[in-house]
């Protein structure tokens, strides 16, 4: 018997953690949080304790427990007993915090499959962040076009366009059949052709089912989202009419947007700054040369700032090891407040402070290039205008989402033509019965026979 099980995604936007059974096959496709996950207990710095390993996750419900799943270290304070893994894999769509982050807790003897140029983005996430783990694994890479067999499957990954580079759907050839998992995707952004080909791939296919994310499937959008290739018209709009500083906040992993940006920039005649993070982000990522992305050690279009730090010196001892691989190309506050009709900064909202030192001139711009988390309140969008506001800065909105809208959603599922669809990685899923009759309305843990 073929069977799919949803242990998360199920009326949530992210937390993906999809089980594909196949006789005595066992495959997880994602293994994410959601961005709510917990918000019943947990909130900001209240969160689950690290030294109780999954103790505290079990006792909200918060993950399944499954034996044969995870370390043996994780299970410690908890009821569940050790056993050797019970399953064989873990595909990874994409690199994103809601398809990746629960993979810490997995037994490091469960293979990991996962994109070359994610992997790039684990190991760098993990460098950079000193809240960032996903514990011990043996990845083994892939790209599109390998063909993978894992027991009685054959997995097919197939890049996607999305708002983070290395993104996959995948066709899981079974003994009943192909079952298409779509990932997240969009087919407004630059490589909309990966989309495309997705697509014609997976309805060649002749799929008996589609596990198909829905994020924007919503009655009414709520912000107005653009192609990337409009976000890029606008803002260089925006820059060729100022000789001020321009500010930008995106996503830190769109990479896309970040092109975007960087184009606007040296095409205008200025310098893109960008914290150690990205610069450090970035020249992992060229590792990759199907990314073509520019390496922040080589282009003389990128500087790094550096914020102040104990002697504030901008002395090489004052930061990690692996922020001072930059330091050549740094751009102080100092600097940033003298130049800056000739920069545009990338500047995070949770980097507001250095406003202060920086010192932008009355009428300078921000472009914020992101659409709301599903988790954010209302104090902190009022937070924002109010730093902006006290700077008399001019605020733009220009964002192109990561994700297709309800009339491409629709044109998805009926273009591909799967026998049946099970919505996920969306909170409406009733929506879906709107566009085609095989839905079948996914409950948590239920398992659904194909």
């Amino acid at each position: 018997m073929v069977s799919l099980t949803f242990y998360g995604g199920v009326d949530e936007i992210g937390g993906n953690k999809v089980l594909l059974k196949d006789g005595d096959t066992r495959v997880f496709f994602d293994f994410g949080q959601s961005f709510t996950m917990g918000c019943e207990f947990f909130t900001s710095w209240l969160a689950p304790r690290g030294i109780n390993g999954l103790g505290d996750y079990f006792e909200f419900g918060l993950l399944p427990k499954l034996k044969g799943l995870y370390a043996k270290e994780q299970l410690e304070c908890t009821d569940v007993p050790y056993v050797k893994p019970r399953f064989d894999a873990v595909f990874l769509s994409h690199a994103h915090f809601d398809h990746v982050t629960h993979i810490q807790f997995l037994d490091p003897e469960i293979p990991v499959f996962l994109g070359v140029g994610t992997k790039l983005f684990l190991e760098a996430m993990e460098k950079t962040s000193s809240f960032t783990r996903y514990g011990e694994h043996e990845y083994r890479t892939f790209r599109t076009g390998d063909k993978i067999k894992v027991g009685g499957l054959v997995v097919e990954p197939v890049h996607v366009d999305h708002s983070i580079p290395a993104a996959y759907g995948f066709l899981i050839h079974t003994s009943g059949g192909t079952v298409v998992y779509s990932g997240d995707l969009r087919a407004h952004g630059p490589r909309r052709d990966m989309t495309e080909e997705f697509i014609d791939k997976a309805r060649d296919c002749e799929p008996v089912t589609m596990v198909c994310e829905g994020t924007r499937m919503v009655e009414k959008e709520k912000r107005k989202n653009y192609s990337e290739q409009q976000v890029k018209t606008l803002s260089s709009k925006v820059v060729s009419s100022t000789k001020k500083i321009v500010f930008v906040t995106r996503y830190s992993r769109d990479m896309d947007r970040f092109r975007s940006f960087y184009n606007v920039a040296k095409s205008n005649g200025r310098k893109i700054v960008v914290s150690p993070k990205t610069a450090h982000l970035l020249s992992r990522l060229v590792e990759d040369k199907r990314l073509d992305l520019p390496d922040p050690l080589k282009d003389e279009n990128i500087l790094v700032y550096y914020k102040r730090k104990k002697s504030g010196e901008f002395e090489q001892k004052d930061y990690y090891v692996w922020e001072r691989e930059f330091m050549d190309k740094l751009a102080t506050y100092e600097f940033v407040h003298e130049n800056q009709g000739e920069l545009v900064m990338d500047l995070d909202f949770y980097q507001f402070a250095e406003l202060i030192d920086v010192k932008p001139k009355a009428g300078s711009h921000f472009i914020h290039s992101m659409s709301e988390p599903y988790s954010e309140e209302d104090i902190e969008d009022q937070v924002m205008h109010n730093w902006l506001d006290h700077f008399r800065m001019q605020f733009h909105q220009l964002h192109a989402s990561g994700h297709l809208n309800r009339p491409q959603l629709t044109h998805l599922v009926n273009d591909i033509n799967a026998k049946r669809i099970f919505p996920v990685h969306t909170e409406n899923q009733q929506l879906f019965k709107d566009t085609t009759s095989n839905v079948q309305m996914i409950k948590y843990a239920k398992e659904f026979a194909l």
